[in-house]
């Protein structure tokens, strides 16, 4: 009688401690995903980021691409003079000047321009969930989310229990979104660290040599960025599920759903390449 007392107790508080960190979970990780997935033109105007951004061509990140401008002419010309010598194949002084002034007017407006495609992704990815919530009449973000998935485990009768298959797939969806949480702030700082390579990777286009610095930064950045359409797309998805009945096929598409959150990077690295995020 005892030993079942005892034992009663130890599951009673096994599942209360999960209770607490389920809910602790739920209070602020939906939210902060959504704030750190779906990023805008905002993620550039962080005051301190926008002081390493630079404020003008006289400071910050702008002022080291414009000496490096600097650097380029004088590379040129060594090297225009050299070809004369070695009779080396060199592209004509017009077209490097030409490319010089057009990349070095983008360069010093290469922030205004970054947030202009920064925000055409985001437009994309919150149109594609406008549709969704037109159609469900519902919000679709992961802050709601908790509210379908609280609904199918019954959380909030305070029933869940840990040494259930309901117990263990609330616990598997927790700790994936976590996971999850995880893996996009470490592509949300990848985004500012692209960001602040945007001048040079402009500036590179200047010279043939150095041009494929800039198809490595487009192609990397254009992953991170094209990571929340395809998250868009199966948040949209998730919420077509019909949750109401409750039955196993549902909990177990969420919990796909989530898996396909998780590998979104690997399928559009797949895709397009890029860098990897998973962690």
């Amino acid at each position: 009688m005892e030993a079942n007392v005892a034992t009663q107790t130890i599951i009673t508080t096994i599942n209360s401690m999960f209770e607490q960190l389920f809910g602790s979970l739920d209070n602020s990780l939906y939210s902060t995903l959504d704030e750190i997935t779906f990023v805008n033109s905002n993620i550039l105007k962080n005051n301190y980021f926008e002081k390493i951004l630079g404020t003008s061509t006289t400071n910050g990140i702008l002022l080291i691409a414009n000496s490096l401008l600097l650097g380029i002419i004088l590379y040129f010309a060594i090297k225009y003079l050299l070809s004369h010598f070695t009779y080396s194949e060199m592209e004509s002084p017009k077209e490097f000047i030409f490319k010089l002034i057009i990349f070095g007017i983008c360069m010093n407006f290469s922030y205004f321009l970054l947030e202009q495609v920064i925000n055409i992704f985001y437009y994309i990815s919150i149109g594609i969930k406008n549709i969704g919530e037109n159609i469900y009449l519902n919000e679709v973000s992961f802050n709601q989310i908790i509210n379908i998935v609280n609904s199918i485990f019954s959380i909030s009768n305070n029933a869940l229990n840990m040494f259930t298959l309901n117990g263990l797939l609330r616990g598997a969806i927790s700790f994936s979104m976590l996971h999850l949480l995880l893996t996009y702030a470490f592509r949300y700082v990848m985004i500012k660290i692209f960001a602040l390579l945007t001048p040079f990777a402009i500036l590179s286009l200047s010279l043939k040599n150095t041009s494929w610095f800039f198809t490595v930064w487009a192609k990397n950045l254009f992953s991170l960025l094209f990571i929340q359409i395809i998250v868009a797309l199966v948040l949209v998805i998730l919420f077509s599920t019909d949750f109401t009945s409750g039955g196993l096929l549902s909990k177990f598409i969420y919990i796909g759903g989530i898996y396909a959150l998780i590998k979104a990077n690997s399928f559009v690295r797949d895709f397009i390449g890029g860098i990897s995020t998973n962690i």
